[in-house]
């Protein structure tokens, strides 16, 4: 196993890395963040406790880590402040381990706003956002008006970037009603949150190097899915930043040769929240069953995930843009009860059968998956530690999955507890 190691979502999301983060943190001296907001849900169980965070890296639960939240995220400041107290109450100490990019950029009130205000006028076509103003923040990042977190210490200057998105968005701001376009009430909680975060505020980039020159092991954590990535994911049904490697290397300032390996979280099957393609989606009792049995709700939302057959076409996709070297499987033990599973091994799009992702990633709500058939297990996998132990219908699926994506398994998930896992 590579001593620096980038955890990515291979699907769309949701694919359990947080368990996994958490899990090899225990090897890992600093745990960092790269991109995405509050809008990912990792969730984290460890005996009785369960854990959801959204913003600060599942690392911290693992006592002693070093984690960090790079200049590539969204970052929104009162659900952070809520997710502290959360830890606070849990008894985790996060003082002197927790530590932020002065660049990262802010998710503030009114992009929750312009966010819910521009998918209700999408209509019909609507992306399925989470409303967590993750789409408006990054746009301010691009367009180079946006708030960072080092302006929270500059009163004068954040007060002036604040009146001058007040103008930029008088069309959502200007007459509103609504608390979240009171630009004088974000300053002023906005204040009230400066001596909490100061000292977090370092240098992420020189931070991570410094640890890497020090010889230390560091673990970079992705937020959604490679699918969700917003250049080479299902655009426009996609989110806002890069899921996909490179996406670290930018949202945390580091240099790919800090990148030992890359494994991808590959769910034992596919799910998706919101709008936009799905090939494999199962509107049935079969999907139905995998959603009530993998407890396939999001744990941003609640919203129900729509679920599906496992995708090898859009794996594959994953694999190669991600450059992953080994792959960590997770619920596995959701389709212990299945006597047959089916895998999409290629797409049938306009008559033509395709092994890989279209160009045109619009013709992939036409695409059609072309399904092979194998034997389930029908026998409980649930904390199962050893794949010698598992039936050897279970073995062969895996083993299917690695041999076709030519990479190797570096761990299989067989349950939601930590030590519910087998490491290969």
């Amino acid at each position: 196993m590579g001593k620096n190691r980038v955890i990515i979502g291979c699907q769309w999301g949701d694919e359990g890395k947080g368990k996994i983060v958490d899990l090899l943190a225990a090897e890992a001296d600093v745990i960092a963040r790269c991109q995405g907001g509050a809008n990912a849900g990792h969730t984290v169980c460890v005996g009785d406790q369960k854990y959801v965070l959204h913003l600060i890296p599942s690392g911290i639960i693992q006592p002693g880590k070093i984690c960090y939240i790079g200049n590539g995220v969204v970052l929104d400041p009162f659900t952070f402040k809520e997710e502290l107290d959360f830890l606070t109450g849990k008894g985790i100490n996060y003082a002197g381990r927790l530590f932020l990019s002065p660049a990262t950029n802010l998710v503030l009130p009114y992009h929750k706003l312009i966010d819910a205000v521009e998918e209700e006028t999408r209509g019909t076509a609507s992306i399925g956002t989470t409303m967590r103003g993750i789409g408006p923040a990054y746009v301010d990042k691009v367009a180079r008006h946006g708030i960072r977190m080092i302006d929270l210490f500059n009163p004068d200057r954040l007060r002036h970037r604040l009146e001058y998105n007040g103008k930029m968005k008088s069309r959502y701001i200007e007459g509103s009603a609504d608390e979240r376009a009171d630009l004088e009430l974000t300053f002023e909680k906005l204040m009230k949150l400066v001596d909490l975060f100061r000292p977090m505020v370092v240098d992420v980039s020189y931070h991570l190097n410094q640890a890497y020159r020090e010889g230390k092991s560091m673990l970079f954590e992705g937020a959604q899915g490679t699918m969700l990535d917003v250049d080479l994911g299902t655009y426009p049904y996609a989110t806002s930043s890069n899921t996909i490697t490179g996406g670290v290397l930018t949202g945390l300032g580091i240099g790919p040769h800090m990148i030992d390996e890359v494994t991808g979280v590959v769910k034992a099957y596919s799910t998706r929240v919101g709008a936009g393609p799905f090939p494999t989606e199962l509107i049935d009792e079969v999907g139905e069953k995998i959603r009530i049995q993998g407890d396939e709700f999001g744990a941003t939302t609640g919203r129900p995930r729509r679920t599906g057959w496992l995708d090898m076409v859009a794996l594959r996709h994953a694999v190669r843009v991600n450059g992953v070297n080994s792959i960590a499987i997770t619920k596995l033990d959701v389709l212990d009860d299945h006597a047959e599973i089916k895998v999409c091994t290629d797409y049938e799009l306009y008559g033509k059968r395709i092994h890989e992702v279209p160009l045109d990633l619009a013709e992939l709500a036409h695409a059609k998956p072309v399904y092979t058939s194998m034997p389930g297990w029908c026998a409980d996998t649930t904390g199962v530690t050893s794949f010698q132990k598992l039936p050897a219908k279970a073995q062969a699926y895996l083993n299917y999955i690695a041999k076709d994506l030519g990479v190797t398994i570096c761990l299989v998930s067989t349950g939601a507890k930590r030590e519910e896992t087998i490491l290969v």
